[in-house]
């Protein structure tokens, strides 16, 4: 073979390029022109994706990347209470679950809106460590009623009592007490106001080392420059009205329990108090005494007058005495208004609770 032989072999062995006249004149004799063209601007369009740079490429995909999964995290985290706290990552509820979304389903009552009310509950939101008893809860109490707060053991109720007082401060929201901030108050002030209640307590709380007239007297003496003879009138007086007329002289140790409680109201009422506030005063009397009390509670407020609550899980009592029924379930009002309309609810939970019936969301748990 020769030298210009061999030298043309080996340059038909070479691939043909992509852009030679012959690879061209192939494209177009296919007799396809628009595959042509397609090929061709799909070819410009991928280099100008290229030209966008890298960085710009991976940004857009971080952020595609973190949109997704804070949308994700969004979905996942459960129950935002009003504070901004999140359900099971901030605070517990007993008995929710973490992960329940909705804790408040049955929670469909409005709020009732009264012209008159001696005590206003603002969204407020009281956690001990982790467990959170309070969450959002709103309320307001007429002046001039018997109001019952009623709901299951452990639900808050007497944590709402201590908010009302100033023994407890919200972590968020606002107490309102006959138009006064209770957590704006100095402590002078707060002295002041507390002179505008009168509180029985569950077991009575009386002194054990003094009769039951020393007891009753022990606010005049503590909180008024009134004279022993006006005071001895006084307590006299609320004695009678409680039917202990006969008992001053007598230990606490040496009362039934009835009447600790009796002696205990007649306490709460020396300061001819604007506001009586009770908490359980049912609990642990038998059903008679119950329901003497009741009346003894009627009969007191029919002749004072002022803002009556009552803490209490007893359907006997709201029926007995209540005029205004809030039913209070994981530190928030259920459903609240007169009575009437609470014992005729259509909310299942409120129907459960005030029909104690076993079937509904309330369980043992």
């Amino acid at each position: 073979m020769s030298e210009e032989e061999e030298t043309q072999d080996l340059q038909g062995s070479e691939e043909t390029p992509i852009n030679s006249p012959e690879v061209e004149a192939a494209v177009e004799n296919t007799g396809e022109p628009e595959i042509a063209g397609e090929m061709e601007a799909a070819d410009e369009a991928a280099a100008a994706d290229n030209s966008i740079g890298e960085g710009e490429s991976a940004l857009e995909a971080e952020e595609s990347i973190n949109a997704s999964v804070t949308e994700r995290t969004d979905l996942e985290k459960g129950f935002v209470a009003s504070d901004g706290a999140v359900l099971g990552r901030d605070f517990i509820i007993p008995g929710v679950g973490p992960g329940d979304d909705d804790p408040y389903k049955w929670h469909t009552g409005p709020k009732q809106v009264t012209t008159n009310n001696a005590i206003e509950i603002v969204d407020v939101v009281k956690q001990f460590g982790r467990t959170r008893i309070l969450n959002g809860l709103n309320l307001g109490l007429p002046d001039d009623q018997i109001s019952m707060v009623l709901g299951p053991s452990g639900t808050g109720k007497s944590v709402l009592i201590k908010h009302i007082v100033g023994l407890l401060y919200p972590d968020h929201g606002d107490v309102i007490v006959k138009g006064d901030s209770v957590p704006e108050l100095s402590d002078d002030d707060l002295f002041e106001m507390r002179k505008k209640f009168g509180l029985l307590f569950q077991d009575g709380a009386l002194f054990g080392s003094m009769n039951i007239y020393d007891n009753v007297a022990f606010p005049l003496r503590q909180h008024t420059d009134k004279g022993e003879e006006e005071i001895e009138h006084i307590c006299t007086r609320r004695l009678r009205e409680v039917g202990l007329g006969e008992a001053h002289f007598k230990m606490p140790n040496e009362l039934s329990g009835g009447m600790r409680k009796r002696a205990g109201f007649a306490r709460a009422l020396v300061l001819d108090p604007e506001i009586v506030m009770f908490d359980e005063p049912d609990s642990g009397l038998d059903p008679v005494r119950t329901a003497l009390l009741c009346e003894l509670i009627k009969e007191v407020h029919a002749e004072n007058g002022g803002c009556y609550m009552v803490i209490s899980h007893d359907l006997g009592t709201a029926r007995r005495i209540a005029d205004f029924i809030a039913v209070l379930w994981k530190g928030r009002i259920v459903e609240s208004g007169p009575k009437e309309e609470l014992f005729d609810s259509d909310n299942e939970f409120v129907h459960q609770f005030l029909q104690a019936d076993v079937v509904g969301p309330l369980a043992m748990d």
